[in-house]
C-alpha cells in the first residue's frame, strides 16, 4: 500500500510540474506572438496599397495634382476671395527616410507647379505663370497626420509670381518660413489651408502678403507597379 500510494504522488508530482512546464511554455509564446503581431503592425510611417501595406522605400517618388473638384486659392487676406485661382497644379517628391511608426518621414520636394491661374487682384488683368523657386525643399511627413515643407540648401521656400497689369507686366516675389499641411489616409490627400507669404520683392501691385490654401491628392507611389495610393501611420 506505501509503495502504490508513494507511486502515486510521483505521478502526480510529475504531472503537475509537465503542466507547469506546458503552461509556461504556452505563455511564452503566446507572449511571443503578441509582440510580433504588434511589431508587425506598427510598420513603416509611409505604407503604399494600404494601412497595413508595404513599407515605402527610400528613392520611391510620389507625385500627386489637385484633388478633384479642388483648386489652388492664392488669397491676400486669409480666407478673403481677392487673390489668384489656379485650377491646375501638381507636386513631386522623393523619399529620403521611412522609419518604423511612429515616427517622422523625410522626403525632398522636387517639383512643384500651377496651371490655369487666373487673378481679381485690383489693376491686374491675368496671371503669366507662377514658379516655385529654391528647390528642393525639405519635407517632413509625422504618424498622425503632420506635414511640413522647409528651406532646403538653396534657401527659404520662395515663389516668384509674373502678373499681367494695366501698367504692363509685373514681377512679385514672396518667401515663407515654412508650411503646415495636413495628410488623410481617407482619401490619401495633404491639405494646406492659409498658409502665408510675404512679399520680399515687387511692386505695390503685389499685394503684401499671400495666403496658400489647396488640397492634393491621391499621393501616388509612382516607383511601384500600377502606382498605388500613399498612407501615413
Amino acid at each position: 500500500m506505501g509503495t502504490r500510494t508513494g507511486l502515486r504522488r510521483t505521478v502526480l508530482a510529475t504531472a503537475g510540474v509537465g503542466a507547469a512546464v506546458a503552461l509556461l511554455t504556452t505563455g511564452t509564446a503566446s507572449a511571443t506572438g503578441t509582440a510580433s503581431t504588434a511589431g508587425g503592425a506598427a510598420g513603416n510611417v509611409l505604407t503604399y496599397g494600404s494601412a497595413a501595406g508595404p513599407a515605402v522605400a527610400v528613392g520611391d517618388v510620389f507625385t500627386a495634382s489637385l484633388s478633384s473638384g479642388a483648386s489652388v486659392a492664392i488669397r491676400t487676406t486669409a480666407g478673403g476671395s481677392t487673390g489668384i485661382t489656379c485650377t491646375a497644379s501638381q507636386f513631386t517628391a522623393t523619399v529620403t527616410g521611412n522609419p518604423a511608426a511612429p515616427g517622422t518621414a523625410t522626403e525632398s520636394l522636387t517639383a512643384h507647379t500651377f496651371g490655369g491661374c487666373t487673378s481679381n487682384i485690383l489693376g491686374t488683368t491675368g496671371v503669366q505663370s507662377i514658379t516655385v523657386d529654391r528647390l528642393p525643399y525639405n519635407t517632413t511627413v509625422t504618424s498622425g497626420g503632420p506635414l511640413t515643407v522647409g528651406a532646403g540648401a538653396a534657401g527659404a521656400v520662395q515663389t516668384t509670381v509674373k502678373l499681367n497689369t494695366l501698367l504692363g507686366p509685373t514681377t512679385c516675389v514672396y518667401t515663407s518660413t515654412g508650411l503646415s499641411g495636413a495628410t488623410s489616409n481617407t482619401d490619401n490627400s495633404i491639405t494646406f489651408t492659409n498658409q502665408l507669404f510675404s512679399r520680399s520683392s515687387g511692386p505695390a501691385t503685389c499685394p503684401g502678403s499671400s495666403y496658400f490654401s489647396a488640397k492634393y491628392g491621391p499621393v501616388k507611389d509612382t516607383s511601384q507597379s500600377g502606382s498605388p495610393s500613399v498612407f501615413v501611420n
